[in-house]
């Protein structure tokens, strides 16, 4: 099976063709692994992928067998045969696990995470783990498990982060589907770098459990997708209440209809969308102005799919909010702290130990923050005050939607294009400088989804966020699948 033909395939054509007898399982996991090993480890050398699963081929080959024999049942198996790739934050039992660190370069768990039981539960073949910055430490797609990721649209430039291989997996045809993982940003960030739909849930309905965390009342994993369609049946599978995740609880307010039905390409009729144009870049730099233009076009499409822009809409205070809202520095040594203490077989006790044998990539800004951190927040009356101030965000933003009568508040992913990766390594180029819009969902618990708005003239993607109330995720799935319908926004990138 020639690996061009693996372009741009979906879960609707790959079945399609499988049941028609067009292909085999083991033919499309086979060809994805030459793509791998053509893309990523030779050729331009994209370095998205930390580990390829051994077992991959045999599970394809399994399935084939049952194929024959039984047929696909998408009902009970939506996901059969279908080659994922998952960013590696999660455990997967008998697969390398490094959660981004070479402190883990050999630690391979006896148990996987939930989204890897629900993932393979729906038929799904887990074809390897991609990179991270260590233990999802920043916005860049570097780590000292596995080096750089590459931008599949332009070698010399960042993939953005954390969920980096994932990203440029999904976008260099390595895989059908991804999952990667977002805490400020992690799953949108590089969604919109890499040319993709990438959605952040309100925080619960994914199960965290057997992921490494960041921060916990923010870390979520997510979908990071070519297409709506391929999206939502991904969140159908990996949605979901977990006894062994307490934040799921909000699926006691969650509906439970399928993503699958809110694919309505008619979904942005009549709806009401807020420009937050405090959110755009200002000044007449070329990697502004760039993302600045593309963005426009986007919401041109939104009106052109029917929706009416409501431009300006302003968040009062947004800045104070965001200031006020943040607890990287607070609480992320605690969370990984808590991890390494309940993860069975862990070569490491404390994030200390990983800090002062420097197991960790020496670009990494935000690890220096996370040294800094409290051992116990929860003594420090800043900790509270800050909960509460992420609470009274989430309602600001409840309210502004509420106000403006609107269904959803729209901006771009990223300020500026996708940064030179160079510049990291050297010092030149921090996160400030690559600035960002994802911490408002983030730190508000609002779901939030990157939408490919194009590219610019030098062939960059550029993203365009949604964000909506809590739990309205079903509504802007449908809502980006009616700006894909008449931006037709995904273009693959020229390997």
């Amino acid at each position: 099976m020639e690996s061009d033909t693996l372009r741009e395939l979906t879960v609707e054509s790959f079945h399609n063709r499988l049941q028609h007898g067009e292909v085999t399982i083991e033919a499309v996991v086979t060809a994805y692994l030459d793509r791998i090993e053509q893309f990523d480890q030779h050729g331009p050398g994209l370095n998205a992928m930390l580990t390829v699963n051994d077992d991959a081929l045999s599970r394809a080959r399994e399935l084939d067998v049952k194929l024959d024999t039984d047929g696909i049942n998408q009902t009970e198996k939506p996901l059969y045969g279908v080659p994922v790739v998952i960013k590696d934050q999660a455990k997967t039992a008998g697969v390398r696990t490094t959660f981004g660190s070479r402190a883990f370069a050999d630690y391979v768990p006896t148990e996987s995470a939930t989204i890897l039981k629900r993932l393979e539960d729906a038929g799904a073949i887990i074809l390897g783990k991609t990179n991270l910055p260590d233990f999802a430490a920043g916005f860049v797609g570097y780590s000292s498990a596995g080096g750089q990721t590459r931008n599949p649209y332009d070698q010399l430039r960042d993939s953005g982060g954390s969920s980096a291989g994932t990203a440029t997996a999904v976008a260099a045809d390595f895989a059908l589907l991804g999952v990667g993982e977002d805490t400020g940003g992690s799953i949108r960030v590089p969604a919109s770098f890499c040319n993709l739909f990438g959605l952040r849930v309100t925080t619960g309905l994914i199960s965290r459990a057997g992921m490494s965390p960041l921060v916990a009342e923010q870390d979520t994993p997510g979908p990071m997708c070519r297409t709506v369609a391929d999206l939502a049946r991904l969140l159908d599978v990996i949605v979901g209440f977990d006894p062994a995740d307490q934040a799921t609880a909000i699926h006691a307010e969650w509906s439970g209809e399928p993503f699958a039905d809110a694919l309505e390409e008619t979904a942005l009729d009549g709806a009401r969308i807020g420009v937050l144009r405090s959110a755009f870049g200002e000044g007449d730099e070329p990697r502004i102005t760039a993302v600045n233009s593309v963005v426009e076009k986007g919401l041109e499409a939104i009106e052109a799919a029917g929706a009416r822009l409501i431009d300006p809409v302003e968040i009062p205070a947004l800045e104070t909010l965001l200031a006020d809202t943040s607890l990287y520095g607070l609480v992320a040594k605690r969370d990984l702290n808590q991890f390494f203490a309940e993860l069975e077989g862990s070569p490491v006790d404390s994030f200390a130990e990983v800090y002062e044998q420097e197991l960790y990539h020496e670009a990494l800004e935000h690890i220096e923050t996370i040294a800094a951190a409290p051992e116990d927040p929860t003594t420090d009356r800043e900790y509270w005050w800050r909960l509460a101030r992420q609470q009274a965000f989430k309602q600001t933003l409840k309210y502004t939607l509420c106000e403006h009568d609107l269904d959803a508040l729209a901006f771009p992913d990223v300020q500026v294009v996708p940064p030179a990766f160079e510049g990291y390594h050297t010092g030149e180029l921090t996160r400030a400088d690559v600035p960002t819009n994802t911490f408002i969902g983030s730190q508000s618990g609002c779901p939030a989804i990157s939408m490919p708005a194009g590219v610019t003239d030098d062939g960059l993607p550029v993203g365009l966020e949604l964000l909506g109330a809590p739990l309205s995720d079903r509504q802007l799935v449908g809502f980006a699948r009616a700006y894909e319908a008449v931006a037709e926004p995904r273009e693959p990138p020229e390997l």
